[in-house]
């Protein structure tokens, strides 16, 4: 269970670690670290068959990028080596390792122009110098051969120089995880191969590799200050003028009766003191000044329940004249357009008994009349409005060089 959380933390980490260098991949790579392991075959160069001459190779290398194309790693590799005589059929083998500085160019960096480093395939040439260390030549010991054909032959063991040059494809750089194929052309010492030709021996190695890369370094954004308008949008309140349909009163000319009653109280004549008195005949009034034509009748009335024939007669003339006198002095009406009746209590216009001791002004005539119409009118209201006001902001711009 606690190697299991173990493994679930380091592939955590791992995710993590991709995500990061994903996103600053996005910048331009400025240096990096890795290690890598690598296996494959070599072949160093000999008079004899050249398939019979493969053997395996291992290698261990640790290597630092300064920038996105120029690098330098420190590369140990060795195993086995193997050499013979094709004329005997006679092959022998050896031990070697050979621990090399090289240097590295980073080809597909150095004419992108994506400097983030996050290509699918990397173009790496690289060379450097070591020195090669070879021992168990038992093999060669245990074959008869000539002295004069291995005039030089090393025993226990052999050290010399070794020059390198290479070319590797790899994965994109900026992952933590990489694959590599490498191929080297190394230069030896021409007693490497225990045979004598007056010149350097070659090894050739072709390698598969799986690298971990680490310490990825980014280069930091440039910013500049610069001001910037900015556009705000607000709601104000403004007067604006609409057009809106009211009622309004208006006035025409109809051709039209009219009839208005004021009431009185038992024996009561005088016009100054029935109740309400002012208000009617005021109204009344102004009723009647609309019209130019018009004739009236102000008829007084008494009720049956009160006093004699004779006595309510005179009580509702006596309330006509009132009337009609109060029309003509205090409101100006033509007394000539005025005449009074006297009903008495012959002739009962209300239902109900008191009501009938009243005074009913009519009329027939052309009267000015009020009545409500619609217009269309110019009105002012507040209305909520867009407005844009520009301000200026200073910002950070990064700058993309």
């Amino acid at each position: 269970m606690k190697n299991k959380k173990l493994l679930l933390v380091a592939a955590c980490s791992v995710l993590l670690s991709s995500a990061v260098q994903a996103q600053e991949g996005k910048r331009p790579l400025k240096s990096y670290s890795y290690v890598e392991v690598q296996g494959g075959m070599q072949m160093t160069s000999t008079d004899a068959k050249m398939s019979k001459l493969f053997t395996p190779t291992a290698a261990v290398s640790f290597g630092h990028y300064f920038s996105p194309v120029v690098g330098a790693r420190i590369h140990v590799n060795g195993w086995q080596a193997k050499s013979g005589f094709d004329d005997l059929d006679q092959y022998y083998k050896w031990k070697y390792i050979t621990p090399n500085l090289d240097l590295m160019l980073n080809l597909t960096n150095l004419i992108s122009k994506n400097k983030s480093g996050s290509h699918p395939l990397n173009v790496v040439l690289l060379g450097g110098v070591g020195l090669n260390c070879a021992w168990g030549n038992d093999d060669l010991k245990g074959i008869d051969v000539p002295s004069t054909r291995v005039p030089l032959a090393w025993d226990k063991n052999r050290l010399s120089h070794n020059l390198r040059a290479g070319l590797r494809l790899e994965t994109n750089v900026t992952k933590p995880f990489g694959v590599s194929l490498e191929v080297n052309a190394n230069s030896t010492s021409d007693r490497f191969n225990s045979k004598t030709n007056d010149r350097d021996d070659w090894q050739f190695t072709a390698m598969l590799g799986i690298s971990y890369r680490f310490c990825h370094r980014y280069k930091q954004p440039k910013f500049v200050k610069r001001m910037v308008d900015v556009i705000d949008t607000i709601l104000v309140d403004e007067p604006t003028i609409v057009k809106v349909m009211e009622k309004r009163p208006a006035f025409r000319m109809e051709k039209k009766s009219i009839e208005k009653a004021i009431f009185f109280k038992i024996a009561q004549t005088d016009a100054d003191k029935a109740a309400g008195i002012n208000a009617a005949i005021a109204e009344a009034a102004a009723l009647m000044k609309t019209s130019e034509d018009a004739t009236f009748t102000i008829t007084g009335y008494a009720d049956k329940g009160t006093g004699t024939r004779a006595g309510n007669k005179k009580f509702a003339k006596k309330r006509a004249d009132d009337v009609a006198n109060t029309l003509i002095k205090e409101h100006g009406l033509d007394a000539k357009r005025i005449k009074t009746d006297s009903k008495g209590d012959t002739v009962q216009p209300f239902p109900e008994n008191d009501k009938n001791r009243c005074v009913i002004i009519t009329g027939t005539g052309t009267f000015k009349v009020e009545y409500m119409e619609d217009v269309e009118v110019e009105k002012q209201v507040m209305k909520k409005v867009k407005k844009t006001t520009v301000r200026q902001v200073e910002v950070m711009e990064q700058v993309n060089k």
